[in-house]
């Protein structure tokens, strides 16, 4: 028996999919209501679409990724808040065990031949702050979440936590480098200058008008210099190498490589702070 078309010219008028001219459909798309094959079909919350549709529909959603190449992220600093919450820890810590400052403070003396090898210490003093002073911990993680809720959406999650911690170890490198290793020194300064200096750079990148940036880190710096018993130094530090570090970030060349130069680059920063922390030890004289 056969079950072709009763009426000859039914072939003719029947709707054929355009993609496959010679296969006749009947479903069509829900966006374009074109006759789609089962080849060509695609399954959506309403309805069948074409392959087409579902092709152009692609192109019109959001980037995944940041303008800086990073992965963007519902908005949320959630690395901010760790940041925070990690500082807020060490602070109790600080205040409950008399002692426990002395495990993380600025590493000084503990980098040099002087004294057995602690040079973590060079970053676990950026999570650390004055026990005798509420003040240093409140501005700095209020700068940080400040810095945090602009920075972290626009660079991503992990390019905004690798700016934070260079930034950090920057500061201790430039007081191995400047001041007595004696002094004690710790607090998440030079993390927050550096994320001052990322967001001069990347908003100038951008084409946004940084005065009031300037201005906020001149003031800031001047305090540093004016006040005794602030570490301007690791101001500074991590000034220069949260404006590298953000350089870098800021102008990687865009496209496919954009990721491995910027993670290369800031690698290559990371390594001459290493290079400059031992340089440091081994030329300190008591």
């Amino acid at each position: 028996m056969s079950y072709g078309l009763s009426n000859p010219n039914q072939a003719a008028q029947a709707p054929v999919c355009p993609r496959h001219p010679d296969r006749i459909s009947y479903v069509t798309c829900q966006r374009c209501l074109r006759p789609a094959c089962p080849e060509c079909q695609v399954t959506a919350a309403v309805g069948t679409q074409c392959v087409d549709c579902v092709r152009e529909a692609n192109k019109q959603l959001p980037s995944t990724r940041t303008v800086f190449g990073g992965k963007a992220t519902d908005g949320r600093p959630l690395v901010t808040y760790v940041l925070i919450a990690i500082n807020v820890v060490v602070f109790a810590l600080q205040m409950i065990l008399r002692d426990f400052s002395d495990y993380v403070v600025y590493a000084g003396l503990y980098t040099s031949p002087y004294l057995e090898p602690e040079p973590w210490r060079m970053l676990t003093s950026t999570f650390a702050h004055s026990t005798t002073f509420i003040g240093h911990i409140a501005f700095n993680m209020y700068a940080l979440y400040i810095c945090g809720r602009v920075l972290e959406p626009m660079l991503g999650r992990l390019r905004f936590l690798a700016l934070y911690l260079a930034s950090g170890l920057g500061g201790s490198v430039a007081v191995l480098l400047i001041t007595d290793p004696r002094v004690p020194v710790l607090g998440a300064s030079g993390a927050v200058f550096g994320l001052f200096a990322a967001m001069f750079v990347l908003l100038r990148a951008r084409g946004v008008q940084t005065m009031q940036i300037v201005i906020l880190i001149a003031i800031n710096l001047a305090i540093g210099f004016i006040i005794p018993g602030i570490a301007w130094e690791a101001h500074v530090g991590g000034l220069v190498v949260g404006a590298a570090t953000a350089a870098v970030m800021a102008h990687a060349p865009k496209g496919k490589q954009q990721a491995l130069m910027q993670w290369a680059g800031t690698a290559l920063l990371v390594l001459l702070l290493c290079a400059l922390t031992f340089y440091g030890a081994a030329n300190i004289r008591l």
